[in-house]
């Protein structure tokens, strides 16, 4: 199991990542402070830190000074200000990544697990039957081991949120898949009609398949209801 050490004078916004990495067996400990933040990484292993750069006291940019001279923790600033100044004055002192707030949980989530690839030694685990472990349908094909997605021989530049939406839709072709099914299977939380994550995935599924497959208009909109994905051809627009 990962395990996080957030840095944030947030209150609130620790205590809604806490709930959400530990939806998806990730360990947290959070300090609000940047002095105990740098005490608390002294002191334990830690697979990343959540740095806020806009600390009370210390601030993030500083904390990450003094952090790189004792540790290689791995770092992904977080922080209001969105200036280019304060990325470069971060990533030049050893950030390993930036996002601004506020920002998409699963922007987040997708950040880190692409940070904790970088660690040495990371093995992909064995699958128990191969013949289960690919999804095939309408020339794609998805290695559910490897969460990696092909078609015609071309690997696919797809997130991991994508990935999960279209194994989803080549689970049940033909069939209507509702906004809270897909958002309950995929993000792991009630689907909200105010959020929009939903929506922003879908097409930016779509636009993925449409630069690298003729298959964007398979999924197709069912309004006021979720989406479908159909194995027939189609010239027309998705909705």
């Amino acid at each position: 199991m990962p395990s996080i050490l957030i840095v944030d004078d947030d209150v609130k916004l620790c205590e809604m990542l806490e709930d959400y990495f530990a939806r998806h067996d990730i360990a947290t400990t959070i300090r609000h402070d940047g002095e105990c933040g740098l005490e608390t990484v002294d002191k334990g292993v830690y697979d990343l830190m959540l740095l806020d750069v806009m600390l009370p006291g210390m601030d993030g940019l500083e904390v990450l000074r003094h952090l790189r001279q004792f540790s290689d923790i791995y770092v992904l600033l977080l922080t209001a200000r969105g200036e280019p100044a304060d990325r470069i004055s971060g990533l030049r002192l050893g950030a390993d990544d930036y996002l601004p707030k506020p920002f998409v949980l699963e922007e987040l989530f997708e950040r880190i697990q692409a940070i904790l690839r970088r660690r040495p030694g990371r093995i992909a685990p064995a699958s128990a039957n191969s013949s289960k472990s690919k999804l095939q349908r309408v020339g794609l094909t998805i290695d559910v081991v490897t969460r990696s997605v092909s078609y015609g021989g071309a690997v696919l530049d797809l997130t991991n949120i994508e990935v999960t939406l279209l194994e989803m839709f080549l689970q049940s072709p033909g069939i209507v898949l509702t906004r809270e099914e897909l958002a309950i299977r995929v993000f792991q939380r009630p689907f909200h009609p105010f959020d929009r994550s939903l929506d922003m995935y879908v097409s930016r599924l779509r636009r993925k398949l449409r630069i690298s497959t003729p298959l964007s208009n398979h999924i197709k909109t069912i309004r006021s209801s979720g989406y479908l994905f159909s194995t027939v051809d189609s010239d027309q627009s998705p909705c």
